[in-house]
């Protein structure tokens, strides 16, 4: 551009045209996630849900959160595969909701490029309303961001918050837990969404591992892996708490198994979950053994196997198990609660791993 051009937006990297291309396109993937209660469609200022719905409600509380998905962007973008990154948001932001009984209600979504690519842009729309069916709630907006100079032409990231509400005397929660409860625990399809910063350095930084490579112990390329998506349990731990008498509920993920289960053991209680009842997954062995990564390391990094815990009591464990497999959840009892004895409150991984 010469001195005596005049400044222009789209000069400056940015593609208005684009975007709204971009919008163009996600609006019919956004439409299948749409409730009832949602008002208007894409494009407004705002998204709007009826709020009378919650007048069935004795006392409606209301749930928010708000996560990404952290560098699984990265494997994403080298992969160009954009179409699942969408369920990790929603897992993310959607099971921390569902911990404490609530029901996921509407969603938002934040999409930041360097440069804008509709049909790129809205392949991660996609996915993310993919996943809003899966957790059972609407996608009733969000904003795309285009940061040239900031960001790389093929760089992106992603961000959502959700909101859910649950009945106050149905709160699930540290202050229902007894001594004697059943710990369950749920499978996760893979690493879910947390330590690909550990991950990448050790698969891909210093053993030079390539994405498209066949790894035999993996039964796939280890894109395909990295990839999978992560499981939404949304629906499935409201089904738990139509069946059995659930007390909490943790969702593992930054900080591993232990760290996120204490976070629901209430003072003088313990958690002790026996590691022999499942065996991780072949990507957790993957990293441990390429990276020589200390157990106690992948433990407070990565999930192991587990996603989700739900905690009831002993007598509601079967009827537990049995509604998880009907939906299709593989699940396990991997503890129970006992008291603390000499040992702080929390919780605490026994045993060795099932070979």
């Amino acid at each position: 551009m010469s001195e005596t051009t005049g400044a222009s937006y789209a000069a400056a990297g940015v593609d208005i045209e684009a975007g709204d291309r971009a919008v163009e396109l996600m609006k019919e993937w956004v439409k299948k996630t749409q409730r009832p209660e949602v008002l208007g469609g894409l494009g407004g200022f705002a998204g709007l849900f009826d709020a009378s719905a919650l007048k069935r409600y004795e006392r409606p509380l209301l749930a928010s959160a708000t996560d990404g998905v952290g560098t699984k962007v990265d494997i994403a973008r080298r992969m160009g595969v954009y179409d699942t990154i969408g369920h990790d948001l929603v897992a993310m932001v959607m099971d921390d909701i569902v911990v404490c009984g609530a029901e996921p209600l509407f969603m938002t979504d934040y999409i930041c490029v360097g440069k804008v690519h509709p049909e790129r842009v809205a392949a991660i729309v996609k996915g993310i309303a993919e996943g809003c069916v899966l957790a059972g709630c609407a996608l009733v907006g969000g904003e795309t961001a285009e940061h040239p100079g900031l960001l790389g032409e093929d760089d992106f990231d992603v961000a959502g918050a959700g909101t859910g509400v649950v009945e106050a005397d149905r709160l699930l929660g540290a202050d229902r837990i007894r001594t004697g409860d059943a710990v369950i625990a749920m499978a996760s399809s893979g690493l879910h969404s947390n330590g690909y910063s550990l991950v990448r350095h050790v698969l891909l930084d210093r053993a030079g591992l390539a994405l498209e490579a066949e790894v035999a112990e993996l039964g796939r390329t280890l894109g395909e892996e990295l990839l999978e998506p992560t499981k939404i349990y949304s629906l499935d731990c409201l089904a738990l708490t139509r069946t059995a008498e659930v007390h909490a509920f943790s969702h593992v993920t930054g900080g591993g198994l232990a760290a996120n289960l204490a976070r629901v053991i209430p003072d003088g209680l313990h958690a002790v979950v026996d590691r022999s009842t499942w065996a991780p997954g072949a990507i957790f062995d993957l990293v441990g053994k390429t990276g020589k990564v200390e157990r106690l390391e992948l433990e407070k990094t990565l999930n192991m196997g587990v996603g989700m815990i739900a905690i009831v009591p002993q007598d509601s464990a079967e009827v537990a198990l049995t509604t998880l497999a009907d939906r299709g959840v593989d699940a396990w009892v991997a503890g129970e609660i006992t008291e603390r004895g000499e040992k702080p409150a929390g919780a605490e991984l026994v045993g060795d791993y099932a070979a």
